[in-house]
């Protein structure tokens, strides 16, 4: 009895000293509708693997996250592990000391470094954050609004705007769900949408990055001058309808076409009660080469700070495994694992925006990467532009002139 009692509390012991010793992680995140996703379906497969480390999502809302993680870091509040913005924002946390650098890390060698371009120095000698995901963009539809009409996805501009006008004509549809009030999605969804095909994806990036083209040149001016058309086509009021709105005129049925990035997929598939088709940026004639944006998006860093570092790497190393591809691809579909792991897309609706990678050119954002590194900042500028494009309050060359003016003010290879 004695030996017995004895033996039941060096176990309790045992137990509390395995409950004291465990390691308490904070993952900071932007992706605040992916909650349940890492909270029921990522964290506690890691965990099960990890049961020496537990780890707590903590999301921002979208729009103040940079602010918000840039004021914790500096205060010493913020997480250990860190979502990465693609590209600027993630290298001048880098360069101001709150990332680490991770290029010891195991779990790198299951990407490719075009896949860690995103969260290197522009030399290539230091990556500070892993790989998760891109996105790409294109356009959903409501696959029973199309065959009421007798419509099908379009290919061509042309396609595109004919099939609009006759959703227009119809009237029990708005033709295209999208409003401008947050801004960010009309260059999102619209400028870097459609734009790729006009400047030839990465071909016009590069040459805009050399100063061998220019934001006034035809290329990138005419995507602004399609973005007026589309005016027509968004309804009464899109001038103050949210990105939430026009989400919900979508999925509620009562819009035909949304102009969408393959990150809505998962959202989507639980709120639309009706059958969803995805068409790819329509190219501007019959047999040109097609361009898609095909976004280096998400990844996960080290907050340099960190007193549990050793903990975080173990967490890092198991985001570059397979296991985690493959459950994260499933879970958020329209999210692209960037690892070399082959995983399987079941989301039907995922599987046909990655294949347009099959017969399209991948580029990243048009702003990403070095064009948006001064003031003006031209990511916010393309923003508020698109707006404006939309909205008519400026011509595509009055557009293009105004960005380029502010690009040249501090980039000197468009001086």
């Amino acid at each position: 009895m004695k030996s017995s009692g004895l033996l039941f509390v060096l176990l309790v012991l045992l137990m509390q000293g395995g409950a004291l010793a465990r390691t308490s992680l904070v993952l900071e995140s932007w992706r605040e509708d992916d909650r349940t996703v890492w909270q029921e379906k990522l964290i506690p497969v890691f965990e099960a693997a990890h049961p020496e480390i537990e780890v707590r999502f903590r999301p921002t809302a979208p729009a103040g996250y940079d602010a918000a993680l840039t004021a914790r870091l500096e205060a010493g509040t913020a997480g250990d592990l860190i979502t990465c913005r693609p590209f600027d924002a993630s290298l001048a946390l880098y360069e101001a000391g709150r990332l680490a650098g991770l290029d010891d890390l195991p779990g790198l060698a299951s990407f490719s470094s075009a896949a860690k371009s995103a969260w290197q120095t522009d030399d290539g000698s230091a990556t500070f954050c892993v790989p998760v995901a891109s996105v790409i963009h294109g356009f959903l539809y409501n696959r029973d609004a199309f065959r009421k009409l007798g419509l099908d996805p379009p290919e061509t501009e042309a396609a595109f705007f004919a099939a609009l006008e006759r959703i227009r004509e119809d009237g029990a549809w708005i033709p295209m769900a999208m409003g401008v009030r947050d801004r960010w999605e009309a260059a999102t969804m619209g400028y870097n949408n459609i734009g790729p095909t006009y400047w030839k994806g990465g071909e016009g990036r590069r040459a805009l990055v050399a100063g061998r083209q220019k934001l006034t040149d035809e290329p990138w001016v005419a995507p602004y001058r399609t973005l007026a058309r589309w005016r027509r086509y968004l309804g009464e009021g899109y001038e103050t309808r949210s990105y939430r709105d026009s989400q919900d005129l979508f999925t509620q049925g009562r819009a035909a076409v949304y102009p969408a990035g393959s990150w809505e997929i998962a959202g989507f598939n639980s709120r639309a009660g009706f059958a969803m088709g995805a068409f790819r940026p329509p190219v501007r004639e019959a047999g040109d080469d097609c361009h898609i944006s095909d976004h280096i998006d998400i990844a996960i860093g080290l907050n340099a700070a960190s007193p549990s570092a050793d903990a975080a790497r173990a967490f890092l190393n198991w985001v570059g495994s397979a296991v985690f591809a493959s459950l994260y691809a499933n879970a958020l579909p329209g999210f692209y694992p960037l690892s070399d792991h082959p995983v399987r897309i079941d989301d039907p609706l995922a599987r046909a925006f990655l294949s347009w990678r099959s017969d399209c050119r991948s580029t990243i954002r048009s702003t990403s990467r070095i064009l948006s590194r001064g003031t003006p900042n031209l990511e916010r500028e393309t923003w508020d532009a698109s707006v404006d494009a939309i909205t008519g309050a400026a011509t595509a060359e009055e557009l293009g002139a105004r960005l380029q003016k502010g690009l040249a003010g501090w980039y000197a290879p468009q001086r």
